[in-house]
């Protein structure tokens, strides 16, 4: 089964910690990841900061798309006020066919704040119990969405990375 999943770490750090901790993962055979992203947001700074990690680089552009549309839509159009609601709804309309819901986007874009970080993974055939305890310690809370297969297919063709 394929799942987005959203790790929100205590620190600016823990989301680096945790690619190296998600790719050992990986190595063990416990989640095959299809890529990921991560949201570095330090004490003092105004925005945080985003870099992406293609698995594979003859899929990058695809997942590129997919992480400039959910993270810029999050994190970097001017919200204020009610035009938070407005954003969060807009980009609502664009990953919920592919089973990411606006209540889980207005959750992480309310969660992931100043002073945070944050992992953004698809993975695919992963035991994310097993993966969750390796992230145990590390001040982190779990925000993740299983995908259906049509839900699957929806992310796969949409950000051509199938």
């Amino acid at each position: 089964m394929t799942t987005f999943t959203v790790w929100k770490f205590d620190d600016p750090d823990g989301a680096d910690r945790a690619v190296r901790i998600l790719k050992g993962a990986s190595a063990d055979g416990l989640v095959k990841i299809l890529d990921h992203a991560v949201v570095t947001w330090p004490k003092g700074k105004s925005k945080p900061t985003t870099h992406q990690s293609h698995e594979e680089t003859w899929r990058g552009t695809g997942w590129g798309a997919f992480w400039g549309l959910l993270l810029g839509a999050l994190f970097f159009v001017p919200l204020i006020g009610g035009a938070v609601g407005a954003a969060i709804g807009a980009i609502s309309k664009a990953t919920e066919d592919v089973g990411i819901t606006k209540e889980q986007l207005a959750k992480i874009r309310t969660e992931v704040t100043e002073g945070t970080s944050a992992l953004f993974v698809v993975t695919d055939e992963g035991d994310l119990d097993r993966l969750g305890e390796r992230f145990h310690g590390m001040g982190s809370k779990l925000v993740d969405t299983n995908l259906t297969e049509a839900e699957r297919q929806t992310l796969l063709e949409t950000f051509g990375t199938h």
